[in-house]
């Protein structure tokens, strides 16, 4: 049986999970692949470390460039994470004539153009199942499975931690930084979780998800986000009372004006599935003039997981699938015609909205006044009683769920009820996917 070689670039988490499926494994993902893959290279920090898995036969070194030089290696995995020095071992590999399959989001998301344009040149494969949705194979059912298929909406649950912060808040009650504190003892986020729960991890990989989907060749910075760091549990609380359940999502939507994209923490529908998923689970929900409505849902990180799917990325390479995928979706190509973005002020949706007012009447038609004259409708109001204090500086909570509206129309009545002296606070504003 015809061999193929591979040169594993990180040895952490997700590089050992490879590891261990491609020696443990190597007759099943042969009789898969079609060819004998050998794992020829491990390329590490530390080469005196000791792992958890068994590397017998595998040359070991912390020379990259061993790798890239090495004729006989045909597929370069690069799991090291980061963007600089990932860019330059991709594109190395690349250019030597290696096919590359990475996990990288953060890679593909702001060097897209440069690494296919290179993989085009080399004709070589660039695979990256990894890169969204962990374990999921959202990125094949993108690019194969509904290729028949324009997408119109894509809503995805697509970081773990966040996920799992939102969870503990909802069911157990607990404040975000108590939230949060839980997520890092069980190793769900990182010691410096910014990136997790400001949106940008989301946004990289919506970046990915509106190429596959929509052709889209979407820098990261021009996707509107907004992370669940300054969620408040009141907000969990009263959104739960009106039937909804809080989730950080990627969301994207053609429209007859453009591309909608954005992340932002936003209501989802109890007993929808997105709304259901708890955890730190990745789910994503796409819809296609053709298919109708369809659901992923699975573990998105973790070392077995993302592992599953870049052995599973290795074995279509090996196959000769992913070069002949890559030629046909000829991603980020600078001949694709630019997809037109809806600006975010243009968004239109049903909106949350809380206010802290002062107790006293009138109040619920001042605001009401001022959305109406912005063509803001309101759909339901709930507002707790405020007991027996008589006091004019007594402060309330005010919930008000709109119908549709254009976000530049909303924000500009918020800034406007902000201003009078009912209001002892900045409101607060949700959007609302049904």
């Amino acid at each position: 049986m015809e061999q193929v070689s591979v040169g594993l670039v990180g040895l952490g988490t997700v590089g050992a999970g490879a590891a261990r499926i491609l020696t443990e494994h190597a007759d099943r993902v042969a009789r898969r692949a079609g060819r004998k893959v050998r794992l020829k290279w491990a390329v590490v920090r530390d080469a005196r470390k000791s792992r958890d898995v068994a590397l017998d036969g595998v040359r070991v070194t912390t020379d990259v460039d061993q790798v890239i030089n090495d004729p006989e290696v045909d597929i370069v995995v690069e799991v090291i994470g980061g963007v600089d020095a990932a860019r330059r071992i991709v594109l190395a590999s690349l250019a030597a004539g290696k096919h590359v399959v990475t996990a990288n989001k953060a890679l593909l998301a702001e060097h897209g153009p440069e690494i296919f344009a290179q993989a085009r040149a080399s004709d070589r494969a660039v695979a990256f199942e990894a890169s969204v949705g962990g374990g999921i194979p959202i990125v094949n059912a993108l690019g194969v499975g509904l290729a028949a298929n324009q997408v119109q909406n894509l809503s995805a649950i697509l970081n773990g931690t966040c996920n799992y912060i939102l969870t503990q808040m909802t069911l157990e009650g607990l404040p975000y930084a108590d939230a949060l504190a839980a997520a890092q003892t069980l190793g769900y986020a990182e010691a410096d979780p910014t990136l997790d729960v400001d949106g940008t991890d989301t946004a990289h990989k919506l970046a990915i998800l509106a190429q596959l989907a929509f052709k889209a060749g979407v820098p990261t910075a021009a996707i509107p986000r907004q992370g669940i760091d300054r969620l408040q549990l009141a907000d969990l609380k009263y959104a739960g009372e009106l039937g909804y359940a809080v989730k950080l999502l990627a969301l994207a939507k053609l429209t007859g004006s453009g591309l909608e994209l954005r992340v932002a923490p936003v209501l989802v529908k109890r007993g929808t599935p997105l709304a259901e998923v708890r955890g730190p689970y990745n789910a994503i929900r796409v819809v296609g003039d053709a298919v109708g409505d369809t659901f992923f849902y699975g573990r998105g990180a973790g070392a077995d997981p993302t592992a599953s799917a870049v052995v599973g990325d290795v074995i279509d390479v090996a196959a000769g699938r992913a070069l002949l995928t890559s030629r046909v979706l000829d991603l980020w190509s600078a001949d694709q015609a630019p997809t037109p973005l809806l600006p975010s002020n243009q968004i239109k949706s049903r909106y949350y909205l809380r206010f802290s007012i002062a107790d006293r009447p009138g109040v619920i038609a001042a605001l009401a006044h001022i959305l109406g004259e912005k063509g803001i409708s309101i759909a339901s109001v709930i507002q707790h009683d405020s007991g027996d204090d008589d006091s004019d500086r007594k402060t309330v909570p005010l919930v008000i769920m709109t119908h549709m509206a254009i976000e530049e129309n909303l924000r500009s009545a918020l800034r406007e009820i902000d201003r009078l002296d009912i209001v002892r606070a900045p409101s607060v504003c949700l959007g609302v996917e049904e």
